[in-house]
């Protein structure tokens, strides 16, 4: 099954006075990391091996604080920002998140609308969290779940979590009245494909919808191996001889996910092809680390600190500064890695030092 045409058209070009970097992309989306712990070890984000008890984690000092999270979101949102995702690590482990949580809902965008606010987590403490988080004014929940078998789903989180008490997460954020639950599984060949289609059944009819990703070379402790992508073109096939799919329009411009819908109306899946099907061309990302350093790519290598504007300006007089300066790297930016790796093109000198995921979140 072909997937649809790359995301970015010309509609999707930021109209006369909106922030755009070289290649033409509005800045509309911020990810911000809120911890760099986890209490999972997946091997494809924060294997064992390297995120051991020894590993250096930021000491508390060195994070953002929530006031100073929402300072930089409110002057994102300035410069055209309409959607904010809290991503970590897990960020259920950050202390009071519902507090930030309930600051960033009160933002407004330049067009004097909420932001569209989301989470993304792994669900282990998403049972106890989902009503104080919906209460706060979170608007979306995304869950990763990599299957669901108990066996393979213990032994890809590496700490022996059991896959009932996601599940329990999930039920709760419904019950708590998220309309928009994401479930994202990460698909590695040899590992957890088997699992696909016991996924897609689980959720079919659910109103939650399942994403497939594929296996990305992110961070550089990984072990990433190509052998071991399963493309969505596959993943594509195999779903729709079980159940006929239909393609989708995306959602908004940028969006990441190619959507398809079930042709019996039993609600949607969608695929994420970073490695197969670059979607640089429409990318309008920006991540923003726990220690306050503005990354543009999820495969970059070094960042930008705003930790030290926001904490070197007064408020009143660094607001504009601020801007200035995000305005400044937004605009000179050309990041396209994905593109460039399906063009053949080498890999950077650099690209070694590439910053792990669980620093600045998915």
């Amino acid at each position: 099954m072909t997937p649809p045409s790359p995301h970015s058209a010309p509609s999707d070009r930021p109209a006369a006075g909106v922030l755009a970097d070289r290649l033409g992309r509005p800045l509309t989306d911020l990810r911000i990391s809120v911890t760099d712990r986890c209490n999972f070890r997946c091997t494809y984000c924060m294997p064992k091996e390297v995120f051991d008890k020894d590993h250096p984690y930021l000491p508390h000092a060195a994070m953002l604080s929530f006031e100073e999270i929402t300072r930089l979101a409110r002057l994102f949102a300035r410069q055209g920002v309409r959607k904010i995702r809290l991503t970590g690590g897990e960020p259920l482990l950050r202390r009071g998140l519902e507090r930030l949580v309930a600051s960033l809902a009160a933002l407004r965008t330049r067009e004097g609308r909420p932001l569209d606010l989301g989470l993304t987590t792994n669900g282990s403490l998403l049972a106890q969290k989902a009503a104080a988080l919906r209460d706060a004014g979170l608007g979306r929940v995304t869950v990763s779940l990599d299957a669901l078998d108990d066996a393979v789903f213990r032994r890809m989180n590496d700490v022996d979590f059991p896959v009932a008490k996601v599940l329990a997460g999930i039920e709760a954020a419904q019950a708590a009245g998220f309309a928009r639950i994401k479930v994202n599984m990460v698909v590695k060949r040899g590992t957890n494909a088997q699992e696909i289609l016991p996924m897609a059944r689980h959720f079919r009819g659910t109103g939650v919808v399942l994403r497939f990703i594929e296996y990305m070379d992110v961070g550089a402790t990984n072990g990433w191996r190509m052998d071991e992508v399963l493309p969505s073109s596959e993943v594509l096939s195999l779903l729709s001889q079980a159940h006929p799919l239909v393609p989708l329009e995306a959602s908004a411009p940028g969006e990441t996910a190619q959507r398809w819908a079930y042709a019996d109306g039993a609600g949607e899946v969608g695929v994420i092809s970073s490695v197969t099907h670059a979607f640089c061309g429409a990318c309008s990302r920006a991540r923003l680390s726990t220690d306050g350093r503005l990354f543009l790519c999820l495969f970059a290598h070094d960042g930008h600190d705003f930790r030290a504007l926001l904490r070197d300006e007064p408020e009143a007089a660094g607001d504009a500064r601020i801007q200035a300066r995000l305005a400044q790297i937004w605009q000179a930016r050309a990041d396209r890695y994905s593109e460039l790796r399906a063009l053949g093109a080498a890999p950077p000198r650099n690209a070694a030092r590439r910053i792990e995921m669980s620093y600045i979140g998915g």
